[in-house]
């Protein structure tokens, strides 16, 4: 039985600085359950001096450790260990991750915690097969580019899934011989926490990874802003994102990787195939996590003649949902995060209604939820390009519907002034698959799926107000490294 008493789990208290717990002099904060809105914790806040004290720890142990200088195989061997852990760890994790977040247990077990830990053991082999390069110079000189880490790595996670989110920042800079410190969000702290823990009992020196805790406005500020911080890597809003590269501009001039907000269409052709299956596909890639998700595909945007077909399919499957608190195993379907989030997304449907969108179902808040914010998955038609719906990210369960005629039309409609994360195409015409991948301005596209696998070698990242650099793949990991170049006279 994976269904376990949200009341009876042991919360780390403190925030995780030269491998202990440590209380903060700052303050705390309440932290409350997404599926019930009860108060099941507080944290503790790091302030000012509290992230200076992180930093200067993580940067003296990267030092005196040998993290840094350490063989690349040697780093790889603890990160290994290191996913061992998050793996024989996972009651706990799954615990602390389902009570507090809007993960459902058994989406946690089954998904969360192999994903983090095939994320680290991916990064730890990384560590050394990725080396610098020899170039051709003039016979009497030798020159090189030599790859090195940057020093503190400063991460900040979102709330939406805090321990992927965690091994996306970690492993990369680990792998690479940097020392991290991470901001997880306020609304989520825990799990992120022990999973550092775990790392120091794998082999990680102490103080080398630290998780500081806290508001992004005070704890997020101060950790973007250290002077020994010299790279950063965030995953959240376009405006937060938008905020952080200007600090990072001001305050060091130091590289950013921003994974930030989307509006991804999903497109779908008349000859894609089983409509049942393809409203299965478009229903789990707006719905997933309560559709709080950078990646959810929230347009959907169908040609004419599939469209009745699709939308009965879907209308359907959004009637089946059954909400369920996260800590339950019987539990599919997400809270919102809290009342502000569910007041957002109610607010936005709620105006989009009055700038003429049609309720085909959903459209509200599930009775008899409590103080918890389950929204019923909600599909909306007779959206223009400018109605509200189709203009913002909502983070909630809603799909906005829009027809089209031609290929020409369909991709006019997925064009968007501000995101470009991803996209999911839905055809069995290859010409057509292609054509729309080269006219798609999306940092990711999904052919005949919507969403991520296991391959971790696919980097993900949008463009425009979708972010900058990747996360994942190959190019994470070279990401965390700055190039030096050599030049050599015999």
């Amino acid at each position: 039985m994976l269904s376990f008493d949200p009341d009876k789990i042991d919360i780390p208290e403190g925030n995780f600085i030269g491998g202990e717990y440590l209380k903060m002099k700052e303050g705390s904060l309440a932290v409350n359950r997404p599926s019930d809105g009860k108060t099941y914790a507080s944290l503790s806040e790091a302030g000012i001096n509290d992230v200076d004290d992180a930093v200067n720890i993580a940067e003296n142990a990267r030092q005196e450790s040998g993290w840094s200088a350490c063989s690349p195989r040697e780093r790889g061997a603890v990160m290994r260990r290191w996913a061992d852990l998050i793996e024989q760890d996972s009651d706990y994790l799954g615990r602390l991750e389902a009570a507090g977040s809007t993960r459902p247990v058994t989406e946690v077990m089954q998904h969360e915690i192999p994903f983090t830990a095939a994320a680290i053991r991916f990064y730890g082999e990384c560590a050394d097969k990725y080396s610098g390069d020899l170039l051709p110079t003039a016979s009497h000189s030798l020159g090189m580019v030599i790859p090195e880490p940057y020093g503190v790595v400063g991460a900040i996670t979102p709330w939406n899934f805090p321990l992927s989110m965690a091994s996306w920042k970690c492993g990369p800079a680990l792998a690479a011989g940097n020392a991290v410190v991470l901001k997880p969000s306020e609304l989520t702290p825990f799990s992120t926490a022990r999973m550092a823990e775990l790392a120091v009992r794998a082999g990680l020196p102490a103080g080398v990874l630290n998780i500081v805790q806290g508001r992004g406005q005070l704890t997020g500020s101060a950790l973007v802003k250290h002077p020994l911080v010299r790279k950063v890597s965030f995953t959240g809003s376009t405006a937060t994102g938008a905020g952080i590269m200007s600090d990072a501009a001001v305050h060091g001039m130091k590289p950013v990787t921003l994974e930030l907000g989307g509006k991804s269409p999903q497109l779908v052709f008349d000859d894609a195939g089983d409509p049942q299956a393809i409203a299965l596909r478009i229903f789990r890639g707006f719905t997933a996590n309560g559709g709080q998700a950078c990646v959810a595909g929230t347009r959907l945007v169908i040609q004419r003649g599939i469209a009745p077909a699709v939308t009965e399919h879907l209308i359907r499957l959004c009637s089946q949902v059954t909400p369920g608190n996260t800590w339950l195993e019987s539990s599919r379907y997400s809270p919102l995060i809290d009342h502000r989030q569910g007041e957002k997304v109610a607010g936005i449907v709620a105006l989009a209604r009055e700038q003429g969108a049609e309720v085909l179902t959903g459209g509200e808040r599930f009775a008899g939820t409590g103080e918890g914010w389950f929204y019923r998955p909600t599909l909306l038609s007779g959206v223009s390009r400018e109605n509200c719906a189709v203009r913002e990210e909502i983070f909630g369960p809603v799909l906005t519907l829009q027809l089209f005629d031609d290929e020409e039309e369909g991709l006019a409609l997925c064009r968007h002034e501000t995101y470009g994360l991803c996209a999911g195409v839905h055809t069995s015409t290859l010409a057509v698959a292609l054509r729309a991948i080269k006219s798609l301005d999306a940092g990711t596209v999904w052919v005949n799926r919507y969403g991520r696998s296991g391959d971790f070698i696919i980097p993900t990242g949008g463009f425009m107000g979708s972010g900058i650099g990747k996360d994942l793949g190959k190019q994470a990991f070279q990401a965390c490294q700055r190039q030096k170049s050599v030049l050599i006279d015999f």
